[in-house]
């Protein structure tokens, strides 16, 4: 899926609302997360080769958080199971009505149904892959244990939850690096300073990243095995873990 070219912090600009996931950000988001998330682009088809792994016939697949719906694509070409369905989930109206129409024009693999709908409401059954991926950490805090729960209530005896999140890092050190190895990547592909500045002010209270440790404890908490790390570049990484 193709997007305009992100300049949306290209100028200098009162942000007295925060990010928000609306028309415009829609309209640039491909060209946005593929710059600004290092390895995105190895991390969406690598999901989909995971979920052809550990997908059971006759099950369900959520994607909790699904923006435009790159994961859900990704999965959908890649399961072979049979009577697999698909729900993509995002409270993002802009999100949800343009990713419907990609659906639309989408031929052949697992069917796919979006919904426009909170993820912390969404009832998840027979799930044999639930992916949030890059989404839990926009979710308040004190909502993450409670939704892991749930999913983890809904899953099959051998299915996994995949969730890629920027993390964070308790010795202080390490954090700075990984901060500035963050934005030096930005500015490879073609962020000024004021952009990475002002995206990076705009999130603050909206992203809201922790620690590996903290993503583990919350796994085991709800009752899911095994969780590790299959994937990191910097500050972003995703885990998978099993039930």
């Amino acid at each position: 899926m193709t997007g305009d070219h992100d300049n949306l912090f290209a100028k200098s600009r009162a942000l007295t609302s925060g990010f928000r996931f609306d028309k415009e950000v829609v309209r640039v988001f491909p060209d946005m997360i593929a710059r600004s998330v290092p390895g995105y682009e190895l991390v969406v088809p690598m999901i989909g080769m995971l979920a052809r792994r550990y997908a059971q016939p006759d099950s369900n697949i959520y994607d909790l958080g699904c923006s435009l719906g790159a994961a859900s694509l990704a999965m959908s070409l890649a399961v072979s199971a049979e009577g697999v369905k698909i729900s993509a989930i995002d409270n993002s109206e802009a999100m949800v009505k343009r990713f419907t129409g990609v659906v639309q024009n989408h031929t052949g693999g697992v069917p796919i149904e979006v919904r426009l709908e909170n993820m912390v409401d969404t009832v998840i059954n027979n799930a044999s892959v639930v992916v949030l991926n890059f989404t839990l950490q926009f979710l308040d805090r004190e909502q993450r244990q409670e939704l892991i729960d749930r999913v983890a209530a809904g899953m099959c005896q051998g299915g996994v939850l995949i969730v890629s999140e920027k993390i964070c890092f308790e010795n202080e050190r390490e954090q700075t690096d990984q901060t500035l190895w963050h934005h030096d990547f930005k500015r490879t592909q073609g962020y000024s300073d004021l952009e990475i500045a002002q995206k990076r002010n705009a999130l603050e209270d909206v992203l809201r990243p922790e620690t590996e440790a903290a993503h583990f404890e919350r796994f085991y908490k709800a009752g899911l095995s095994r969780p590790r790390r299959w994937f990191q570049c910097f500050s972003f990484a995703s885990y998978i873990a099993f039930k």
